[in-house]
């Protein structure tokens, strides 16, 4: 059975018959998930829970956890009471779990960016290909974006977790098989493994919809910016692995594979123990065609297009960039040399995600988000100036030049990791601030509207930024064949980020109003002068500092 989560109270499962309080279990995450407002149910069992072995105690309480039922009802993050009384720990579990089983699925995501670099000729996948290969796994893990956020309020943030980290055994072992014979199998089969692999890009937009659907408004920047962050980090450990691989082995590519089977079945079994399911719906199609007809809908998805898109763009392109140029540079190992520098500026990107929300909850997404814009276009003009040297050069690269990438492409990492974080803590407050305004709806409808657009928003934008990804690849694939060099993609990248600041600025960052509790940004669309969403404000007369603390502290907690 379910059970409800009335108000001021912690939300309940069904109770355990085994009568034990909560202790500290998987990842060191307080379950609090069996508090009960009887206190029968705890106290029929009177033993010394310091006597029972470490060992047993574990034990006892996975054992609880797979007995439990595992679906919220009532949940309500904005209740302050119940956060304190236990829900804050189980948003917290939930939250741990998703952030692993996105974290496995981006690695999956991610996998043929590591194994182009042991595709030798003997594999028969030219250059131009390996970027094919690249944007067909990027497009379909964008386009399952949006299916993948239904999925979750149809099917329960927890069922979907383990099914996604689960159905990914599939493309990790079929790269294996590929990998371990080379040249028996064609073109055909790496582009057909690589779509697979793009149902672990899917992954984040459940996630993040799940999330989402835990956390109250307050901490919704930083908990949704640790869940992308932590999951995004996929990214450079899946090359960090590869690195290793490569070092240690030379030519065994199928050990990444092996390791990350393991991987999935940890992550896929966690899922089944320690997450929950909420029973509102957090995205639906209707949502969704409601949605699109929001002009804020468009523009965050052509933000996240330049923030997520180069973040997973330049993610899978990042270390064949490297590769040429070491080739260029006459290095002895190119493949090693890319190997030991890519996985740093997604490494990087990644940790800087959650702070990224962190900052946009203390002075604004649209402020955070418009100045990244302007030091990623800063960023791109470095990568222009060094191609032009290089093109000038005979398209030789020079130690210089190829220094001068790795600053350039790092700092987009970094300064598109924080705006990822900016731009999804926007996303949140855009809802409820329309909700504000719904007539005919009661609190508890206000409350589940704005989650049900978020979510929908979620999905929409992450799917849009997946194919900025795509077009990275692709401009790049195409200025390497027209040019021989990389120098009109970056000018394509220059132009891009200095439009989309342009767009921050005249849409999210101009105009600050003070509103309530709240001081915002205007949500596109608005009239001047009357109050929107576009980030979370601060109370009048209350220090940022001390609530953003006080914010961080109830996230972590």
């Amino acid at each position: 059975m379910t059970m409800r989560s009335p108000r001021g109270k912690s939300a309940q499962h069904a109770p355990s018959t085994l009568g034990l309080e909560s202790h500290d279990i998987g990842v060191g995450v307080p379950h609090d998930s069996h508090h009960c407002t009887s206190s029968s149910v705890h106290g029929s069992d009177t033993r010394d829970h310091h006597s029972i072995g470490g060992g047993a105690l574990a034990f006892a309480d996975l054992k609880a956890q797979l007995r439990r039922d595992h679906t919220i009802t009532d949940w309500d993050p904005e209740d302050r009471e119940a956060w304190d009384n236990g829900n804050a720990a189980v948003a917290k579990r939930n939250l741990i779990w998703s952030v692993i089983c996105e974290h496995v699925g981006f690695s999956i995501w991610s996998l043929f960016s590591v194994m182009a670099l042991f595709m030798g000729p003997e594999y028969g996948i030219s250059m131009d290909q390996k970027f094919i290969i690249a944007a067909t796994a990027t497009l379909v893990g964008s386009c399952l974006r949006i299916p993948y956020t239904q999925a979750t309020a149809r099917f329960g943030g927890r069922n979907w977790a383990i099914f996604s980290a689960v159905v990914l055994l599939i493309p990790t072992g079929l790269t294996m098989m590929l990998m371990m014979n080379p040249g028996e199998f064609g073109f055909g089969w790496f582009l057909a493994v690589a779509a697979i692999t793009g149902f672990g890009g899917g992954n984040f937009a459940s996630s993040m919809t799940n999330i989402n659907a835990f956390y109250p408004q307050r901490l919704k920047g930083w908990a949704l910016g640790l869940n992308a962050g932590g999951g995004n980090i996929g990214v450079p450990v899946v090359q960090v692995i590869g690195l290793l691989v490569i070092w240690l082995f030379a030519d065994k590519p199928e050990i990444v594979c092996a390791i990350y089977l393991v991987a999935l079945a940890v992550a896929g079994v966690g899922a089944a123990i320690y997450m929950d399911n909420l029973d509102h719906q957090t995205a639906s199609g209707r949502a969704m065609i409601d949605c699109l007809k929001h002009r804020d809908t468009w523009l965050i998805c052509l933000l996240y297009v330049g923030t997520f898109g180069s973040f997973i763009g330049f993610g899978f392109a990042f270390s064949q960039v490297l590769n040429i140029s070491f080739t260029s540079a006459g290095a002895a190992k190119p493949a090693l040399a890319a190997a030991q520098i890519a996985w740093i500026g997604p490494l990087l990107g990644s940790v800087v995600r959650p702070y990224g929300g962190k900052l946009a909850d203390r002075i604004g997404g649209g402020k955070v988000t418009l100045y990244c814009f302007i030091a990623m276009a800063a960023s791109a003009s470095i990568l222009v100036v060094a191609g032009m040297s290089a093109d000038a050069n005979g398209k030789v690269i020079s130690g210089g030049v190829l220094a001068a990438f790795i600053v350039g492409f790092i700092l987009l990492f970094l300064l598109s990791g924080i705006a990822n974080g900016s731009v999804y803590k926007i996303i949140p407050t855009i809802w409820e601030h329309k909700a504000q305004s719904l007539s005919g709806l009661n609190s508890h409808g206000r409350t589940k509207w704005s989650r049900s657009m978020s979510g929908a928003l979620i999905g929409i934008a992450g799917a849009a930024g997946g194919l900025g990804g795509v077009g990275i690849n692709l401009v790049l694939r195409a200025s390497y064949k027209s040019n021989q060099s990389a120098t009109q993609a970056f000018w394509v990248f220059l132009s891009f980020y200095v439009m989309a600041a342009v767009v921050t600025w005249w849409f999210y960052a101009r105009r600050p109003i003070v509103i309530g509790e709240t001081t915002d940004l205007p949500v596109a669309g608005t009239p001047e002068g009357v109050p929107a969403a576009g980030d979370e404000v601060r109370p009048s007369g209350v220090a940022s500092e001390g609530t953003d603390k006080q914010a961080t502290k109830e996230a972590l907690a």
